[in-house]
């Protein structure tokens, strides 16, 4: 039976379901969600992500590793770490640049936090003879205690199951997933929560995104760091501030389809709630900054790193270029994306993120 049509047996017997738990089900269902069985990452897949567009995104995030680590101490023992590591793209580039400083890569254990098995064998393969061998875990909760931890994340956070509400008739209604008169797969709206209050003036047809998934994981990286030091680096598509709108999207073959049409076949999201993320971090003690993606990369140096390229290259130029524009121009990635960064209480923020 497909997931679809299992969806809608779920919903015959039980009633609508969340936005959130039906993002659950299409992205990681074991028999037929998405990133578990079908993850189409790259030019000839469904997505590319800022790794995919220009090797200098890696490189820059493993040299903000190396100085991170630095400005820590340099301790004996520390976990680099991704989590959503795609394809492994990024961290092989992050890794060519980090192994200039070979007493990082002697101190660094790499782990990666991967649940699609289809993934773990595209970063095993994209990995091998990297200078780190990579270890996995399911969860964060997983990795070894004991040693500090720097965490990077590349558009994670927007696969994170969000509810989804609605104002209407000066209330809010919850989005849900449920059947037709044709017993196809519809939205519709029931009562929110009578305990929902946001706080926020809305016109009816305004729409609210909550992702508890989102605000955990800030929460959960956010005691870590406290408790055993390190930092953070989540960059992703999403809001530096409250707003309302309709972020779901699913994405097939680089197009944007109908998110109820082929459960399970196209990649969903939402936009990340960086707010939200770094609310929680704080909340478990920890210090938190945000930028711009784009910001963020000439901090760290972008512009210089793309003229060398193309000094050495003169034929990649042009294209080194438009790599450039892609990830830093406001009307492209620059703006859209944000890079947050956590880090322990009493300490100043790593690299790129100094006020």
């Amino acid at each position: 039976m497909s997931l679809k049509d299992r969806l809608k047996a779920r919903i015959r017997s039980f009633g609508p379901i969340s936005v959130a738990d039906y993002m659950s089900a299409c992205l990681h269902d074991p028999a037929g969600g998405y990133y578990a069985t079908r993850p189409a990452l790259g030019e000839d897949g469904d997505f590319i992500t800022a790794p995919m567009v220009s090797q200098m995104f890696g490189e820059l995030i493993g040299l903000w590793a190396v100085e991170t680590w630095r400005g820590m101490g340099a301790p004996a023992r520390v976990l680099l770490v991704e989590a959503g590591p795609g394809t492994g793209v990024l961290m092989a580039d992050a890794l060519r640049a980090a192994r200039l400083d070979p007493a990082f890569v002697a101190a660094a254990e790499l782990w990666l936090i991967e649940t699609s098995e289809p993934l773990i064998e595209k970063q095993r393969e994209q990995l091998t003879g990297a200078p780190l061998a990579p270890r996995w875990a399911p969860r964060l909760a997983d990795l070894p205690n004991g040693a500090p931890m720097i965490l990077i994340a590349n558009e994670l956070l927007d696969c994170l199951p969000a509810r989804q509400f609605v104002r209407a008739m000066g209330g809010w209604a919850e989005r849900r997933v449920g059947l037709n008169d044709a017993s196809e797969l519809t939205f519709g709206l029931a009562p929110g929560p009578d305990d929902f209050a946001p706080g926020v003036e809305a016109s009816d047809g305004a729409v609210i995104e909550i992702s508890a998934a989102q605000a955990a994981l800030g929460g959960e990286i956010g005691a870590r760091i406290v408790a055993s030091g390190g930092a953070a680096l989540l960059i992703d598509y999403g809001r530096d501030r409250f707003e309302t709108g309709d972020t779901l999207q699913a994405l097939s073959r680089h197009q944007k389809v109908d998110p109820l049409t082929a459960p399970g076949e196209a990649d969903l999201t939402v936009h990340a709630d960086f707010p939200a993320v770094i609310a929680a971090a704080r909340a478990e003690g920890a210090q938190a900054s945000i930028l711009t993606q784009g910001d963020f990369l000439r901090r760290l140096g972008i512009e210089a790193r793309a003229q060398a390229l193309s000094r050495a290259r003169p034929d990649k130029a042009p294209a080194i270029a438009r790599q450039l524009a892609r990830l830093t121009n406001r009307d492209q990635m620059g703006d859209l994306f944000k890079a947050a960064c956590l880090y322990p209480p009493n300490q100043p923020p790593p690299p790129g993120f100094e006020p």
